[in-house]
């Protein structure tokens, strides 16, 4: 009998995933926010009489952050299906679905993409 025959291995893969993809949400709305940061101090700027320099440092820094989330996102999925593929079949309790956190993950990372390529493409 194999160590791995007791569930609570496969849900604590479970949970290490659902961890990651918390800390990849967490970078990809601080990249967010950081870009549209960006966005308030060029509103500010324009009611203003003292001009800002340059608002392009929000910009790619949120734009890094988004990619990094991103990244997050899609390594943790593909080091979870990694993981299940070596688990046979009674490792992985009866009814679960192993598809539906990678998935989640790689459409978080597509978010975060397409997001990115926004900010540039409207911000350069």
């Amino acid at each position: 009998m194999s160590y791995l025959d007791d569930p609570r291995v496969f849900f604590a893969a479970e949970r290490t995933l659902l961890a990651w993809q918390r800390t990849a949400v967490a970078l990809i709305g601080l990249g967010f926010v950081v870009e549209r940061f960006g966005l308030f101090v060029r509103m500010l700027n324009a009611s203003n009489t003292v001009p800002v320099e340059s608002t392009a440092p929000t910009l790619w820094f949120g734009v890094a952050f988004l990619l990094l989330g991103a990244a997050v996102s899609t390594l943790a999925a593909l080091q979870y299906q990694n993981f299940v593929r070596t688990l046979t079949h009674p490792e992985i309790p009866r009814g679960h679905n192993t598809w539906l956190g990678p998935i989640l993950n790689y459409a978080l990372a597509l978010a975060a993409m397409a997001m990115a390529a926004w900010f540039v493409w409207n911000g350069a």
